[in-house]
């Protein structure tokens, strides 16, 4: 497969960085968004073509500096992965609306502002990946205390699916992954004493898999990858 320039959100840790460690391995250049990006020092020194920036995608400002990168060092993207994610656990009736604010921020408000400002740069063939939940899902089961997270989720779905309308005659394609449980840290978090058959390193394949190459066969649509409830 020929090497492709990547960005990916939310990977110091769980399904994000396991998903770049899978791109990496393939050869492809991968630019990964976080908060701390101290995770990457390490593999930085296995992989020459790993790049990071330690910043917080809610923040406009901030955002600015995947801009200049992709200028300097790219000038064209192949593959955006939104991966971050908040999840909050939290009854309803104490659920603020800085909360649902909150939530919907790193879900869907920063999703949408950084694929704006990477529209210039994304090409004929070019792939924008959400990773969304079951949650989000019209029809699967919901889980009480989810109120902010799994509506946000749902949100993301629909905003692919506009923007795989808007974009499809520039041959960008927009598609989502709604994910099942995964052992991650964020889980164990939000869920103490859960366990989930799914592995971060499991659930990280995929990702890059379908990253690559899932915009051959999809466009628009919405993939439901579980193999549980949730």
């Amino acid at each position: 497969m020929a090497q492709k320039r990547i960005i990916i959100t939310g990977c110091s840790r769980g399904i994000g960085r396991e998903t770049v460690i899978n791109l990496l391995r393939g050869e492809h250049e991968v630019l990964a968004l976080s908060r701390s990006h101290a995770s990457f020092d390490e593999l930085k020194t296995e992989y020459d073509k790993l790049f990071s920036l330690e910043l917080d995608i809610t923040k406009k400002e901030e955002l600015e500096e995947v801009v200049k990168f992709v200028e300097r060092q790219w000038g064209t993207v192949d593959v955006l992965i939104h991966n971050a994610g908040m999840l909050l656990n939290k009854p309803f009736g104490t659920t603020s609306l800085e909360d649902m604010l909150s939530v919907y921020q790193v879900n869907v408000f920063s999703v949408a502002e950084l694929t704006r400002r990477m529209i210039p740069y994304l090409v004929n063939g070019s792939h924008v990946v959400a990773i969304s939940s079951m949650g989000g899902i019209q029809g699967s089961m919901k889980f009480p205390g989810l109120a902010a997270y799994s509506s946000s989720k749902g949100a993301l779905i629909t905003l692919m699916e506009l923007l795989a309308e808007e974009y499809k005659e520039a041959g960008i394609a927009f598609n989502t992954l709604a994910l099942g449980a995964v052992q991650t840290e964020m889980l164990a978090e939000a869920f103490p004493g859960y366990m989930a058959s799914i592995t971060p390193s499991n659930m990280g394949a995929y990702v890059a898999n379908f990253a690559l190459s899932g915009n051959e066969l999809f466009n628009g649509k919405v993939l439901q990858v579980s193999n549980s409830t949730p």
